[in-house]
């Protein structure tokens, strides 16, 4: 099918690429996601789409949020500016008149990485930490998208039913706790939350509530990890975001699955595609379903 362009929209950045048939990416840059309106988020995509709408034979978009019948929706309304029902799909139509597939980044993260394991694998799960939790399954060898789009939305497991109100309106949710947004709002100074980045220098840095803060964060996807083994029996995960990717954040997860029984205990990997998942996913689930 020719070069594919892959856009991954996330609640920090929109990366974008082009995917040859091989999987190779080039070409890759990235651009702040707007956050306010979907005039914005609009004018962003025909930005990245316009220059390389002729040299593309496809558009593979992924992106955080809900996406149900092409349109995306803000599960967090503060990961995206409380988008509500913005047709996506429309949208890249609108600017490239090509074939276009629109999925969740974290299912598509989740079909990029499990290409790497599906030799001995069945059953994996994605997920990513980084401005929120997000994730995706893979379920007897095939990705779970869901009649309304929401699986895979495993940041909304809740850790704590008496902690603090998590932008999707429940009480307690992983992301509430773990993701990149909650680090950083933990971390106060001046009045303003610290970026999550700036929280891990500290914590390098010997910064002992820092330590506590990303220890609470690995606690919290540890937990929600292993009622996801317990619920579904995966043979492995895979672990990507920003935070994530973050040095020595997988070793704290794997160490708190650790100090479980041991049936809650699962193969714990970093994501084989890095930030690069959810581009390429995109576009091979758009080969695998044009």
């Amino acid at each position: 099918m020719g070069n594919a362009l892959a856009l991954d929209i996330g609640g920090t950045k929109i990366a974008a690429a082009i995917v040859a048939e091989d999987g190779t990416l080039s070409e890759r840059q990235q651009i702040a996601t707007p956050h306010g309106d979907a005039a914005g988020l609009a004018g962003a995509l025909e930005k990245l789409i316009t220059p390389w709408r002729n040299r593309v034979d496809l558009i593979a978009a992924a992106s955080t949020g809900i996406i149900s019948q092409g349109r995306l929706t803000a599960l967090n309304p503060a990961n995206l500016g409380g988008l509500a029902g913005f047709p996506l799909q429309d949208c890249i139509r609108a600017v490239a008149d090509l074939p276009n597939v629109v999925l969740n980044d974290g299912q598509a993260a989740a079909w990029a990485e499990y290409q790497a394991v599906q030799e001995t694998c069945d059953n994996a799960l994605f997920v990513t930490v980084s401005t929120g939790v997000g994730g995706g399954i893979i379920w007897n060898r095939k990705l779970l998208t869901g009649r309304n789009g929401l699986a895979g939305h495993i940041g909304h497991t809740a850790f704590d039913p008496q902690g603090g109100l998590c932008g999707c309106g429940r009480r307690g949710c992983v992301e509430s706790v773990a993701s990149g947004t909650a680090i950083g709002h933990a971390m106060m100074e001046n009045a303003r939350p610290l970026g999550a980045e700036q929280v891990f220098e500290r914590a390098r840095a010997g910064n002992s509530k820092a330590q506590r803060v990303i220890g609470r964060s690995a606690a919290a996807v540890a937990s929600m990890l292993a009622d996801m083994h317990i619920s579904l029996d995966l043979d492995v995960v895979m672990m990507g975001g920003s935070v994530g990717l973050a040095e020595g954040y997988r070793e704290k997860v794997a160490h708190a699955l650790n100090q479980l029984p041991a049936i809650y205990r699962v193969a714990l990997l970093p994501a084989h595609h890095r930030q690069d998942s959810g581009l390429i996913g995109a576009a091979l689930w758009a080969r695998a379903t044009l």
